[in-house]
């Protein structure tokens, strides 16, 4: 007890700032952090939040690996953002029925559409098994000897796991940079039904014009529903027979909205954050990682921009391709932005150099922790890391051709007779739904010639000295040339990989060069990479040492966390920036759309947020409808769709993005500066009643009209 007080007073000397900082596992919430908590207006008792049925954890969702969700209904409704939902609404989407342009609406169970591939995970037991690691010998190991252990042990685990029940999952992940270790159980739920999405102007109303700016009025929700085995109420395939799932426990939605200085708390599956990473490893994101990213999807999304603007059919194909490529585009601009502009290399500097005192004076891991190798192994890596992110973002997932020539290298179902090999062969599917011909030329001829002209020659893949030699550097001569002959595109072809022809074929030879030239750079980086990792363990154990009685949070890793902070604003350009906005703001912008195509929407969604009466939807205390609204909450990519909470754990809104000003909070949170931006539940109540009469899905929710 005498720990936990002593913790708390720290904390509070530290003041908000740092109180408020942090993505915290569930199980194990420092008491210290849980009584802030209770100082700032959370009122659930402290056992709610976790343990039983009826835990506010228990309506929280992973959603499909990528985003969070919540479950809001006794029958399985899940609310997550749009652009969760994205993916799936593009791809029900045709010409004919487009979605995506004019929304959703399933009026009965038989009209919800299922989605191949996604599904929702609950959380359901997560526990420290450090020790057990650390008995099996794994700081002795090697990183390959550690990454077999850890596969044998998680086998193990969950074999003990699926004989009590078939239904659950078990995965262990590292915590604190490789110092701890945690199992998490989950019971997953593959067949996902789309059942309401508002049209693509709503849901992602501003464009990337708004994308991680303030002040914004996006829509962005999207809704889905969990389908079970009709006997058990248990996971199951995708069925016809299946029945909407009915949990235990679903969030409860609240109509009162909030206020400045209101309590806050988010839960959901935090995808990436390194706030322990040194300042070596600070310099190498900035220049070698976020630069290339940056320049390169630029020159992509222009491509795809043009293509798209000319082609609805084309538009439809590559919304999503577009939009996930160029959210952290603006993302990795924005970080370099804020790394220089509030100083973080230099104020982890600062923190290393007292670190290294502290070491000096203390001796813990004087034979490990040496910041000497720390900075010679990154300044070893650096130019290989940037070929590296070159290679990366100028050919993986870049163009469908470029993506067929790995795959026959790597991860192709082989097809044919077993007894006869040389009658063996690849074939793709066919997927011309997902690309387009002309799109996929045009942006594989400038991503070749753009990643010559940006990385050096000893870098680049041996097909460079058939482009030059055979071609004169006409990449669109090269690429003709090989669409042309190769078989990769042609419809139904059959490849038979165990023929003397195989590797005369361009593409094959040029997906080869790509694995080969791969495989290279990442044999280069292994050795001092392992290095680098070693070091960086050793850097954050001295950290929690040195500050032992404090209580101290992991790196966001996708597994779920809680986050809890006040609603408010912040200073924006010398003005206090507003902590929510209204139906008139986008209205206003709306006006603009002649100017600014990402503010165009239907006219109806003009008329019914020019309305005088938004009851019961509006704020009780301003009299106004409100639309998005901002708190201190620590958030990261994977928080997308995450339920924002009040004091009394109701659902007041979903997290769905950042805002510009703080984009470095990957790598360094500043509760003056980081704000999570989310849509007002009222908001998304409003669309779903004004625009989609889902009075079906209201009732559902326990909304009264």
């Amino acid at each position: 007890m005498k720990k936990a007080i002593l913790s708390l007073l720290m904390l509070l000397a530290m003041g908000t700032a740092r109180a408020d900082e942090g993505m915290w596992t569930l199980y194990n919430l420092p008491q210290a952090v849980y009584e802030r908590m209770q100082q700032e207006g959370f009122k659930v008792p402290y056992n709610d939040l976790y343990y039983g049925p009826h835990a506010i954890k228990n309506a929280v969702v992973n959603f499909s690996g990528y985003c969070s969700g919540v479950v809001v209904s006794p029958d399985g409704l899940v609310f997550t953002n749009h652009h969760c939902g994205f993916e799936a609404i593009r791809s029900h989407s045709t010409v004919e029925h487009d979605y995506m342009l004019n929304g959703f609406y399933a009026k009965s169970y038989d009209e919800e559409l299922p989605n191949k591939g996604m599904f929702v995970s609950f959380m359901v037991d997560q526990n420290d098994i450090t020790d057990r690691v650390m008995k099996l010998g794994y700081e002795t190991m090697n990183n390959e000897q550690r990454a077999v252990m850890l596969d044998s042990l998680e086998n193990v685990m969950l074999k003990d796991v699926k004989a009590k029940d078939s239904t659950l999952m078990l995965e262990i992940k590292p915590f604190y940079e490789r110092n701890m270790f945690y199992a998490t159980t989950y019971r997953v739920f593959r067949d996902l039904r789309l059942v309401f999405t508002i049209p693509k102007s709503m849901g992602k109303f501003g464009g990337e014009t708004d994308n991680w700016m303030w002040p914004r009025q996006t829509c962005d929700f999207s809704v889905f529903r969990i389908y079970a085995d009709p006997k058990t109420n248990g996971p199951a395939e995708y069925s016809e027979q299946n029945v909407p799932y009915h949990p235990e426990h679903w969030a409860p939605v609240s109509m009162e909205g909030y206020k400045e200085g209101d309590f806050s708390m988010t839960i959901g599956y935090p995808g990436s954050t390194e706030r322990y990473l040194s300042s070596y490893g600070i310099r190498e994101m900035r220049d070698a990682e976020n630069v290339p990213r940056v320049q390169v999807r630029g020159v992509k999304q222009e491509i795809m921009a043009r293509h798209m603007r000319a082609s609805e059919a084309v538009r439809i194909k590559y919304d999503s391709k577009y939009a996930q490529s160029s959210n952290y585009w603006k993302n990795s601009m924005g970080m370099n932005k804020c790394i220089d502009s509030i100083g973080i290399i230099g104020q982890k500097q600062a923190f290393e150099k007292m670190l290294r005192q502290w070491q000096d004076s203390t001796g813990f891991l004087k034979d490990k922790l040496d910041f000497k190798k720390l900075e010679k192994y990154y300044g070893q890596r650096f130019e290989q890391t940037r070929a590296f992110y070159y290679w990366f973002e100028t050919f993986r997932r870049t163009s469908e051709f470029t993506t067929r020539a790995m795959r026959v290298h790597s991860g192709m179902p082989v097809k044919g007779p077993k007894e006869k090999p040389k009658k063996q062969y690849f074939q793709f599917d066919d997927n011309t739904s997902e690309w387009d011909y002309a799109l996929d030329r045009e942006v594989m001829i400038a991503l070749l010639k753009n990643y010559a002209e940006q990385v050096d020659e000893k870098f680049h893949p041996s097909f460079y000295k058939e482009i030059r030699n055979k071609f004169g550097n006409d990449y669109e001569r090269y690429v003709d040339n090989m669409l042309k002959k190769s078989v990769l595109f042609k419809p139904g072809k059959r490849i038979y990989f165990n023929k003397k022809n195989y590797y005369k074929d361009p593409g094959v030879s040029y997906g080869m060069s790509l694995i080969e030239s791969l495989a290279e750079m990442q044999d280069a980086l292994a050795n001092v990479s392992d290095s680098i990792e070693e070091q960086e363990h050793h850097l954050c154990a001295a950290k929690l040492r040195m500050e032992e009685n404090l209580p101290h949070y992991s790196d966001a890793n996708f597994t779920m966390r809680l986050s809890y902070g006040q609603v408010g604003g912040f200073m924006l350009g010398g003005q206090p920036s507003g902590y929510y906005t209204a139906a008139p703001s986008i209205v206003a912008k709306m006006n603009r759309a002649a100017d600014i195509i990402d503010y165009e929407a239907e006219p109806i969604m003009k008329e019914l947020l020019s309305a005088t009466d938004f009851a019961p939807y509006a704020d009780k205390t301003t009299g106004e409808m409100q639309l998005c609204f901002l708190t201190n909450n620590d958030i990261t990519g994977g928080n997308s769709g995450s339920p924002m909470f009040d004091g009394e754990g109701r659902l007041i809104g979903l997290a769905f993005d950042g805002n510009w000003d703080s984009l470095s909070s990957d790598i360094n949170f500043d509760a003056h500066l980081a704000r999570c931006i989310g849509v007002d539940i009222r908001f998304v109540l409003f669309m779903m009643d004004r625009w989609g009469h889902a009075d079906r899905l209201l009732k559902e929710i326990g909304v009264k009209k």
